[in-house]
């Protein structure tokens, strides 16, 4: 295995994190790629040009790099990029056919159809690694159309490995799509401990000029699936009344606008305007100054394939209060590095935010086991594991591949 082409289609590795479609894949695909060309692969990383001053290819460190593709105008919403997958995956093609790469290695569902494409006109074999899934956020309140969930489907069906970032994710993925179990591989993604590690929360603090009252920390993009809503009720009954939620991120998808006017207007409603505080998004690696002030990091989502937050926080050595969906029942060790809750009801997360505010023993006890399981996680393992899968994928029989049903229906909405 020499070189691998990977799919990003709908959001870039240089984006920032924590506002419009930059989260946790954009961190998933700038660290697994890094590390992946640290071991010696070399990876190109097709993103679509979503603005027309970006260089055509963008070299991040010698093995490793961005090319733009020209699919569709800049400002394309994400709404309407189901339009464009068939002129993206066809410039990527030409690209393809010169470089000649051994594997493809799809991110988010827009990239497995192109993917699907690729594989079928290159004969290449396909890894793909969905991040979210349609029927899993369908079932927990968040409207998918079943189109997505129907071209997932037959992504699943056409690749030759589809990656889990957990065995909860690959649970779903069997319970929701009957996806070939013996095709799915569990690889974890992991945390950069250089930056994210334990270390002063007064010097944090000094540093983000802040004072020592207690502080929750809610870290990524604000809509509706992210239970923003969630942390601020929480705080609103937390016993300290002097404790005060910092939310760091910006708004992000079609709802993120109203749903950071919601919050605020939730905030007043409240009377909590002095004890929340909106904060914008941060370079990836600043996070950990804003984790290391915290007492406690919030995590209420409604659904989470893995939960990249919770691992950075507890890197950092704070325990984290997290809802018991996905990823994130591996992430958090109930009682041990933090809590889970099994509801969306904002006292009961406040009830675990106290136990932990009111005993600092028990607190230090969480931060010593949290930043221990952290350890664990570590993009370099997780890139060593992808690599032997890219290498197993030499000596396979390719899975047979159909066209996808349906490549550019304009009018799928995408959340």
């Amino acid at each position: 295995m020499r070189c691998v082409a990977v799919l990003s289609l709908h959001t870039s590795p240089l984006a920032q994190p924590g506002t419009g479609d930059g989260g946790g894949m954009n961190v998933y695909v700038l660290e697994m790629v890094s590390a992946l060309a640290q071991a010696g692969l070399e990876c190109r990383v097709y993103v679509r040009r979503w603005n027309d001053e970006l260089p055509e290819r963008v070299e991040v460190e010698p093995g490793f790099e961005v090319v733009h593709v020209p699919a569709g105008a800049a400002d394309l919403a994400k709404e309407e990029l189901a339009g464009i997958v068939g002129s993206f995956a066809d410039w990527v093609a030409e690209d393809l056919r010169e470089w000649k790469p051994d594997a493809l290695h799809a991110n988010y569902w827009l990239s497995g159809v192109a993917g699907q494409l690729l594989k079928r006109q290159l004969d290449l074999p396909l890894v793909t690694t969905f991040h979210t899934l349609a029927r899993v956020k369908a079932e927990l309140g968040d409207y998918e159309p079943e189109q997505r969930a129907h071209a997932e489907a037959e992504v699943m069906a056409c690749a030759d490995i589809v990656l889990a970032n957990c065995t909860a994710e690959a649970d779903q993925l069997v319970r929701h799509y009957d996806a070939s179990r013996d095709r799915i591989e569990v690889v974890p993604p992991g945390v950069e401990h250089a930056f994210f590690s334990p270390g002063s929360q007064a010097g944090a603090r000094w540093a983000l000029d802040t004072d020592n009252r207690p502080l929750l920390l809610f870290v990524g993009r604000i809509q509706p699936l992210k239970g923003v809503d969630v942390a601020v009720r929480a705080l609103a009954n937390v016993e300290r009344e002097d404790a005060r939620l910092w939310i760091v991120g910006g708004a992000s998808g079609t709802e993120g606008d109203t749903e950071v006017e919601r919050i605020r207007d939730l905030v007043s409603s409240l009377g909590l305007q002095e004890r929340v505080e909106f904060r914008p998004p941060q370079p990836h690696h600043l996070l950990s100054t804003y984790y290391r002030a915290a007492d406690v990091c919030l995590v209420p989502s409604r659904s989470e394939s893995f939960g990249l937050v919770a691992l950075e926080a507890a890197a950092c050595g704070v325990p984290v209060v997290a809802s018991a969906v996905g990823g994130l029942l591996t992430l958090v060790e109930h009682g041990h590095t933090g809590y889970l809750v099994e509801s969306r009801d904002p006292e009961e997360y406040a009830g675990w935010i106290d136990t932990i505010l009111r005993d600092p023993v028990l607190g230090r006890r969480m931060s010593i086991s949290a930043a221990a399981r952290a350890r664990t996680y570590t993009w370099s393992t997780s890139a060593a594991r992808l690599r032997r899968l890219y290498e197993d994928l030499a000596t396979q029989e390719p899975v047979p591949c159909a066209p996808p049903a349906s490549v550019v229906p304009h009018d799928l909405l995408v959340k």
